[in-house]
């Protein structure tokens, strides 16, 4: 993956952003500003994957319809009767909420998706290691060992499809079953013996017998230390409007969505500039890349 002009800012300032950004993401239950953020993350994750990403979202329309149609089935609150099934309303107003919990799930789905693309493991080190050199180790290796065992998985399908053993649409259930018993206990055994290897290797090199020294190679430049004091500014500003009630939505049981109108509109458009920052930053990039280009 080419890396994008935000990643390359110091790792604190990308968490700074990505806390803002899940927080109020998870926080703020409005339908205007949860477009907004699946917006900016879909752009910025689409950024990030190119082409890769268009399969990712496709897949997240399906379960958002899947989780505003089940909402109202688990959830009978509100006013508005849509119909009954079993003597059990389906209100209008569950089927609201149920948009704004299926777009607060992909919204955060997106965002932690770009999360794992700039926040690497050396990044992740590099902000908790001095503080938690063994929590930091175990969760970056967590964290590299679940795509690492989707790879494995993948070659280990294909190469029993090469030997005739691979599972083919006509198969029955058991086969299938059996199969997939059989990749998943050659997955475990290449897991167990790769983390047996792992823990030799740090031993043989003197893991934990002396105090953890590391090195750095993420300065804080004048860049990042800009930056982090817009997002500041920009996050207070959005937690006074919503402190003030200029955010707030309720579905349950009757609806109440403060309008974006009058002085709302500042935090609002606050609130897309903090999201947008990532891409604004690729954007400028580009245009800086295309006219230096033309200059040559």
């Amino acid at each position: 993956m080419k890396q994008d002009a935000f990643s390359k800012l110091h790792p604190a300032v990308n968490l700074l952003f990505f806390i803002g950004a899940v927080c109020f993401g998870v926080l703020l239950q409005h339908p205007i500003y949860l477009l907004a953020g699946i917006f900016a993350s879909g752009v910025y994750y689409f950024s990030l994957n190119g082409r890769k990403a268009i399969k990712t979202i496709l897949l997240m329309i399906p379960l958002f319809i899947f989780i505003t149609l089940f909402n109202p089935i688990v959830n009978t609150r509100g006013v508005t009767v849509l119909f009954t099934y079993l003597d059990r309303p389906y209100t209008l107003e569950a089927l609201v909420y149920g948009i704004a919990v299926a777009a607060t799930f992909v919204l955060m789905i997106l965002w932690l998706g770009c999360y794992g693309k700039v926040l690497t493991g050396d990044k992740f080190i590099c902000l908790f290691g001095n503080l938690a050199p063994s929590l930091s180790l175990l969760l970056v290796m967590v964290f590299r060992m679940i795509p690492s065992l989707l790879q494995k998985a993948k070659q280990i399908i294909g190469v029993r499809s090469s030997i005739g053993k691979g599972i083919e649409e006509k198969s029955s259930i058991k086969n299938k079953l059996n199969s997939g018993m059989t990749v998943i206990g050659v997955l475990t055994s290449w897991a167990l013996e790769g983390s047996i290897t792992t823990s030799d290797s740090m031993r043989s090199r003197g893991y934990g017998t002396a105090k953890r020294t590391s090195f750095m190679v993420y300065k804080m430049t004048k860049t990042d230390w800009l930056f982090g004091v817009v997002m500041l500014i920009l996050l207070g500003i959005v937690i006074f409007f919503a402190a003030n009630g200029g955010m707030n939505a309720e579905f349950l049981p009757e609806r109440n969505i403060t309008p974006i109108k009058g002085i709302n509109t500042i935090g609002f458009i606050v609130y897309l500039g903090y999201l947008l920052i990532p891409t604004i930053l690729n954007i400028k990039e580009v245009i800086q890349w295309n006219i230096s280009k033309s200059k040559i």
